[in-house]
């Protein structure tokens, strides 16, 4: 590993507390500030529309500007929102503080082109599951401490500790090198990537996967808290869980191929529904949060497959649209979620379940094997 892709673990790890703290909490804060299930449904909704729409100008300008300027925007952003949060006592500023903290998910696509040109001798997809666990593993720390802050100084605590966190791993990802420019035609790059079958097929399947996926996550705290009556201090040691699959599914399923690793982490996502739905006790849903480490782990094994189908040219562009796509359902899944919580709260697991086990079965015989791997290299 290159000191680059060091910097940039511990920066992920610092985050990934930060974030944690109050991720799993955001949908009650926002019922707490006076959002109905629709409301909070249309506001996380509007977050995943801002973060879908931002990955392929971001994609574009890594390939032209560099990788480096655009993680420094991305982390600078997310400071600024975070600290937005912490100060927006009101639903509407808090509200503008989560869209704003949604946007810096633009990151992800030049994170990841940096990430495989850092990578030294790790494959693709090695380097992408383990800066993810990375980020995860901060995140195990995040709900506990944020669960015991809000449960004793309320939830607004819990962004002014995150904000404080997020200042030093800005810090950080400011040591990080540029890396070189490839020279290419931009526009025959797009016009290569919409030729391309398999890169297109695969985009396809991997939306209608992360829309089944998502929906049964954005009302989940609401239905424990409210359905289950569970305390912040246990729904934020069940967002630890979550935390810790996520590190555990990244660092096993990247040691397998992409495509049987990405098909494990669905299951894992299906299991999370079946025992929130059905479980009767902290244990079941401590179970269910540690599945759920499945979904992160699916969108890094979606980004290392998408590597094999391009040209190393085009890696910032095909992981913007990729990314816009798989983000399109944290715009179109929450509205649905308050609204099936509106009509019944526990409905959204059954037809949650029934979009996953749809999109196992298309992906177990739809989805594209990916050509070898190239062997690592920094321009590569």
């Amino acid at each position: 590993m290159t000191r680059d892709y060091l910097l940039l673990i511990a920066s992920l790890f610092l985050w990934g507390i930060g974030e944690g703290m109050f991720f799993y909490f955001q949908p009650i804060y926002l019922q707490q500030l006076g959002a109905s299930p629709v409301t909070i449904g249309f506001v996380l909704g509007l977050g995943g529309l801002v973060m879908a729409f931002a990955h392929v100008p971001a994609g574009w300008l890594a390939d032209r500007i560099g990788r480096r300027p655009l993680l420094w925007a991305a982390w600078l952003i997310g400071l600024t929102a975070a600290w937005l949060m912490a100060l927006g006592n009101v639903l509407l500023a808090f509200s503008l503080g989560v869209v704003l903290y949604n946007f810096t998910a633009f990151v992800i696509a030049p994170l990841n082109s940096y990430l495989t040109a850092a990578r030294g001798k790790l494959s693709v997809g090695r380097a992408i599951t383990l800066s993810s666990s990375a980020f995860a593993s901060g995140s195990v720390l995040g709900p506990i401490s944020g669960g015991l802050l809000g449960e004793t100084f309320g939830l607004r605590a819990v962004y002014y500790a995150a904000a404080m966190l997020f200042v030093f791993s800005t810090l950080l990802i400011f040591f990080v090198h540029s890396q070189p420019l490839e020279e290419h035609d931009g526009r025959q790059s797009f016009r290569t990537l919409l030729a391309n079958p398999r890169y297109l097929n695969f985009l396809v399947l991997a939306f209608l996967v992360f829309f089944a996926l998502y929906l049964p996550q954005p009302l989940t705290p609401n239905f424990l808290q409210n359905q289950r009556h569970l305390s912040l201090v246990h729904i934020g040691q069940l967002g630890s869980l979550g935390s810790l699959g996520n590190a555990v599914f990244n660092l096993m399923l990247g040691q397998l191929s992409p495509r049987l690793g990405f098909l494990l982490a669905q299951a894992g996502v299906l299991i999370f529904g079946i025992f929130i739905w059905q479980g009767s006790g902290l244990p079941w849903y401590g179970v269910a949060y540690f599945m759920l480490g499945g979904y992160r782990a699916a969108r890094a094994l979606a980004s290392a497959q998408v590597r094999s189908f391009v040209e190393a040219h085009q890696m910032g562009l095909a992981y913007g649209i990729a990314e816009t796509l798989n983000s399109l359902p944290l715009f179109l899944a929450p509205p649905i979620a308050g609204w099936l919580y509106d009509l019944r709260p526990d409905f959204i697991y059954p037809v949650a379940l029934t979009f996953i086990g749809l999109g196992l079965i298309l992906s177990l015989f739809f989805l594209p094997r990916p050509a070898v791997e190239t062997q690592p290299g920094l321009q590569d």
